[in-house]
């Protein structure tokens, strides 16, 4: 009985801390909409200057999927999230760029600490080791 006992208390203790752990991952629920003013890569993909949605994939919950308004260019992104110090308040999608390149960097939500980090690239990581990128950021809109 004293088994049954410590084995339930160590597994509501486990499933509380995964519980608390839950609000700290960033959240994309809706989507983020967004506009440029020059072509970037997201992940593999060369996209051309416009309006873009980012939303989950529905395929894991590590897996973005970013697509122009017409519906023509679109890609699948991994990513990780990234914690800043304080809650961000305002949606921004970050970018790095790399002489004439730009990189989809980060995704920021409003009211979150944590935000989507893009898994970056061979390419972009060759780039990033012969020199320190230019970052630079546009609105988002939250849906």
């Amino acid at each position: 009985m004293k088994n049954s006992l410590s084995l339930k208390v160590t597994g509501a203790g486990g499933l509380l801390c995964l519980l608390c752990a839950l609000p700290a991952t960033a959240q994309i629920s809706n989507g983020v909409d967004f506009t440029t003013k020059f072509p970037f890569y997201a992940g593999n993909t060369k996209l051309p200057a416009g309006t873009y949605k980012i939303i989950p994939s529905g395929y894991n919950d590590t897996t973005l999927m970013i697509q122009d308004a017409s519906g023509k260019h679109s890609a699948f992104l991994e990513y990780n999230t990234n914690q800043s110090a304080a809650g961000h308040k305002t949606s921004e999608v970050t970018f790095k760029k790399y002489g004439d390149t730009d990189f989809l960097d980060m995704i920021w939500i409003p009211g979150q600490s944590s935000g989507v980090q893009i898994d970056p690239t061979k390419v972009e990581m060759k780039l990033a080791a012969s020199g320190q990128p230019q970052a630079h950021s546009v609105p988002g809109k939250p849906k």
